[in-house]
């Protein structure tokens, strides 16, 4: 299903983010990095929950607006029950709406709020996603102080805050159009290979994006995907030339492969993961191509597996969705 808008606008971005994140690649275009992984709070629950208010607080900064004026607040994190999006966004104390897409949370958030942006009940909406790679490890999959070895095809849970302000003014870059996903299950049941539990999902929902706009790649100067790392990416490179003759690979990557270094980074194995991991690379890096205009057109599709520990030790598959939407340059 898309939708297409013609007046909803990104504002502006923040982004804040943990060690790992500020040793790669991108560093020098986050807002805000930390040394450790505590923020000198007590718990890595708490750490995030610091991450979550140091990017809304940040982000109402860079666009110049104070609590009273924001509309809607939408948020989403990989914590049980969202806490870390609820207990950031209850410092803002606005209508709030908490999603849980997993990794795919941001665009998400971003469909929903256009939704109601271009629908006129709002005029704004913050919209921001978190994760920790401490919280999310020990939830998801083992406590770190456990020492479970990693394959390689496992990715690593990115640390940090992202938020963007969406807005009915007219902005440089706009929300043009978003696709939303359907729950896929390609009968992958490995939580230590994401990269090709969520692959089959960017799959559909790119080539339904394609079908309903009637684009081909070429349309867009860039095409990203979540959160896949080095395995999905090729697997989706390669089906969608194999199966629909497709050919991404002078415009597409993979925001879990762009996060971090990995030649120098072995601890992240495949690359990031997390809802935090595409939205800081796409509201720093990305954004800021958009807005210098080195890139006029980007289709950023979030990847998301929706899993619970419980059922993939009683044997069921892993569900998986992508979420796409199409940021352009005015």
């Amino acid at each position: 299903m898309t939708f297409y808008y013609k007046n909803v606008y990104l504002e502006d971005t923040a982004t804040v983010c943990g060690p790992y994140e500020k040793d790669g690649p991108l560093r020098k275009y986050f807002d805000k990095t930390y040394d450790d992984l505590y923020f000198g709070e007590k718990s890595f629950e708490k750490a995030e929950i610091k991450l979550v208010r140091d990017a809304l607080v940040m982000v109402m900064k860079k666009v110049g607006i104070t609590k009273k004026e924001i509309d809607l607040v939408i948020g989403g994190d990989l914590l049980n029950q969202i806490t870390a999006s609820t207990y950031g966004a209850n410092s803002v104390g606005k209508s709030f709406i908490g999603v849980y897409g997993a990794c795919s949370s941001s665009v998400l958030g971003l469909i929903i709020a256009s939704n109601f942006i271009e629908a006129g009940f709002v005029s704004n909406a913050l919209c921001f996603v978190s994760s920790h790679n401490m919280s999310s490890e020990k939830q998801f999959r083992y406590p770190t102080e456990y020492g479970a070895p990693r394959p390689n095809s496992a990715t690593f849970t990115a640390t940090g805050a992202a938020a963007s302000f969406l807005t009915r003014e007219e902005m440089p870059v706009r929300v043009e159009c978003a696709t939303l996903g359907k729950i896929i299950d390609y009968e992958q049941n490995d939580p230590n290979d994401m990269g090709r539990v969520m692959a089959p999902a960017a799959i559909d929902t790119l080539v339904t994006h394609f079908e309903e706009t009637g684009r081909n790649p070429s349309y867009y100067d860039m095409i990203v995907t979540g959160d896949l790392g080095v395995y999905g990416k090729e697997i989706v490179k390669e089906y969608l030339f194999k199966n629909y003759e497709i050919d991404l690979s002078d415009i597409y990557n993979d925001c879990g492969v762009m996060l971090y270094d990995l030649e120098e980074q072995k601890e992240v194995k495949a690359g990031g993961s997390g809802p935090v991991c595409s939205a800081l690379v796409v509201y720093s890096y990305l954004y800021s191509l958009l807005k210098k205009k080195k890139i006029k057109r980007l289709l950023f599709l979030a990847t998301g597996a929706l899993f619970s520990p419980v059922l993939v030790y009683q044997k069921e598959n892993i569900n998986s969705i992508c979420h796409a939407v199409s940021l352009e340059v005015v």
